[in-house]
């Protein structure tokens, strides 16, 4: 490091050197330690964090509840994998978000690593129960930078780029944004268009929505959508999945941002806040649908085999 050059300045260097442009970084700012909502650089700058991890940190840094519960379970297993032998927090936590989506209806969960990996598992789930290809979502919406979820997202840069070709059946329809005059009754006369144009209702396995689109630009659903959008899905067995991984636990004003339309949706895919920080992703829906999929569907990709080392790698 030069006399003139700052800790931040040397450090991005390095990151300019070793890691991929494709991972873009917003800000110019190398983090050291971070507490609540701020955050100190390596030259020792405090800055008030109003992103929170893109919505992950719904506590803060480094809140002593979740700093205890972390040194604890490192301190009873690191490791075991659900699909080994089972652990209580896992059925703990499963039970309270069916509890939280469900209220008094039968509903289970599934838990994973990622956002992305919830959605993929979600229409997985909703393919196995309706046993039905075409998946509908929209456009303006963000699902992920899997394959699948690229392709679920509605908007083409700089998600989609050149990594295709894309996964089949996926069709988008239009959110609406009074903003740019598009009305719910503008939205949903071009859902009935694409279901009589494009993909027949009876092909459908799920209609995927943020309640509030975040990369799209903040925008709510309106009530009134939502509402529609749960009578045509019922009416032609199309499994609504509601993807809360942004809006979720509270950020909304209620605990999910379905709840402020009072309906019910069939999955729900949660992330971000859920651990607050940790890497811990879920869906959770009806009993009945999470049932569809046979032993063997879900292999979490932390899941790792324990094994001993050939002594001739050593």
């Amino acid at each position: 490091m030069t006399a003139a050059q700052t800790e931040n300045q040397r450090l991005l260097a390095l990151r300019e050197q070793h890691v991929p442009r494709g991972i873009a970084t917003a800000h110019p700012i190398v983090v050291s330690h971070a507490q609540g909502s701020e955050l100190w650089d390596v030259d020792g700058k405090r800055y008030l964090d109003f992103v929170g991890g893109i919505g992950v940190l719904n506590v803060g840094h480094n809140h002593p509840r979740v700093v205890e519960a972390v040194r604890r379970q490192v301190g009873e297993i690191s490791h075991a994998s659900f699909q080994v032998v089972a652990y209580a927090s896992y059925i703990d936590v499963a039970a309270r978000l069916n509890a939280m989506v469900g209220g008094g209806e039968a509903y289970k969960s599934v838990l994973f690593t990622s956002g992305a990996e919830a959605v993929e598992n979600a229409i997985k789930i909703a393919r196995g129960y309706t046993n039905r290809p075409a998946v509908i979502s929209f456009r303006g919406g963000f699902h992920g930078r899997t394959l699948l979820g690229v392709t679920l997202t509605g908007m083409s840069q700089p998600y989609k780029q050149n990594f295709g070709p894309f996964p089949a059946e996926i069709y988008h329809a239009t959110y609406p944004n009074e903003y740019r005059g598009v009305s719910s009754d503008d939205a949903l006369a071009e859902l009935d268009h694409l279901f009589a144009t494009d993909v027949a209702p009876d092909r459908v396995a799920a209609i995927l929505i943020e309640p509030v689109q975040g990369d799209g630009g903040f925008l709510r659903a309106p009530d009134a959508f939502l509402r529609a959008l749960r009578e045509r899905c019922t009416q032609h067995g199309i499994v609504l999945i509601l993807d809360e991984i942004q809006a979720g636990f509270g950020r909304t004003g209620k605990l999910f941002g379905f709840q402020h339309a009072g309906i019910q949706p069939d999955l729900v895919t949660v992330a971000k806040s859920l651990a607050g920080g940790m890497p811990l992703s879920g869906v959770v829906g009806r009993a009945e649908i999470m049932d569809a999929p046979t032993p063997g569907a879900w292999v979490a990709p932390t899941a790792v085999t324990r094994w001993r080392v050939p002594q001739r790698w050593r």
